[in-house]
């Protein structure tokens, strides 16, 4: 199909996979960009232990960038994080990367910043903007040159919005405030056509889609991570208070542990600390230890039933976006 937003970014289907750190590596994004979608390497892309300077990272990501051109020509993107109105060691060099290996997108994460979308589009490069999901910051973000915005709703997995509004109440909102000046992607428990279809139905003209990828043969995530979230749903998912508001996980030691300091009004800082920041996804999700690690999934899970290709599973999305 075609519309705004495959125009944009140059891809056959408007379906972008979520970043989502540890969890992507160049065969995974090149596979679902090969599939018409638009794959996006997460800022721990093909890692197992953290990089420890800005050039490694570097490296690192332009090892995985060619490793999903040996797949696809396709557009694919990468995950940056600005940092605004302080000192940037790493975005610069990953820009300059970015450019040199002819990366197409930028998936632009956290507070928003126009001197960075600007350089970014000066280099030929699109921007996916994905903050905190307002009228102001949508306002903000148009105005100083993103290309597409993503309305993130509380359904979703990882860093879950500070605001506690679904979905469902979200996406018309951010796109009622876009009043049609760019187009607008749909984030958080959408994993089926159903659902798919209905992120549609509310202005949205795509998708941005996390959880439903991680149930992928090619995803990286643990195996018994993917028959533990085969056999939950929603209904099973702690939710704690965190830094910077909430996270949620399936229940494990240490999830139960977050979920138990929450209930006993301990401080979101405590919270945070204890939840191993640094390492906690990777222990988690990559390595399948939810006795040092958390899990988190969006509330979509509730719809996934099967491990299945990226095909297949872009396939059932566009099932509901046709």
């Amino acid at each position: 199909m075609k519309n705004r937003v495959t125009e944009i970014l140059g891809v056959e289907k408007p379906i972008i996979q979520g970043p989502m750190s540890w969890l992507t590596d160049g065969k995974f994004v090149g596979t679902i960009s090969k599939a018409g979608g638009l794959g996006v390497l997460g800022i721990n892309a093909g890692q197992t232990t953290p990089a420890t300077t800005p050039e490694e990272t570097v490296e690192n990501m332009r090892r995985e960038v060619k490793i999903a051109r040996k797949i696809t020509s396709n557009p694919i993107g990468i995950n940056v994080i600005p940092t605004v109105n302080g000192h940037d060691i790493y975005t610069q060099p990953m820009l300059d990367m970015m450019i040199e290996e002819k990366v197409e997108v930028a998936v632009m994460v956290g507070a928003f910043s126009k001197e960075w979308v600007q350089k970014f589009k000066a280099a030929g490069i699109k921007v996916i903007y994905r903050g905190e999901p307002t009228a102001e910051t949508t306002e903000e973000a148009i105005n100083g040159g993103a290309d597409i915005i993503v309305a993130t709703g509380f359904d979703e997995g990882g860093q879950v919005p500070s605001q506690v509004i679904g979905t469902f109440s979200i996406v018309p909102l951010v796109v009622d405030a876009a009043k049609g000046r760019v187009p607008v992607l749909a984030a958080g428990g959408i994993t089926d056509e159903r659902t798919a279809k209905a992120a549609m139905a509310l202005g949205a003209e795509g998708l941005f889609a996390g959880t439903a990828f991680l149930a992928a043969e090619e995803s990286r995530m643990a195996d018994n991570i993917k028959e533990q979230l085969l056999k939950s749903d929603a209904t099973d998912m702690l939710l704690y208070r965190t830094k910077p508001a909430y996270y949620r996980s399936l229940p494990g030691k240490l999830p139960n542990k977050l979920a138990e300091m929450d209930h006993n009004l301990e401080s979101n800082e405590d919270i945070f600390k204890a939840s191993n920041p640094a390492s906690g996804m990777r222990k988690g999700m990559l390595d399948g230890d939810l006795s040092d690690g958390f899990a988190s999934f969006g509330l979509g899970i509730s719809m996934i039933h099967s491990i299945d290709p990226v095909a297949t599973i872009i396939d059932r999305l566009m099932n509901g976006i046709k």
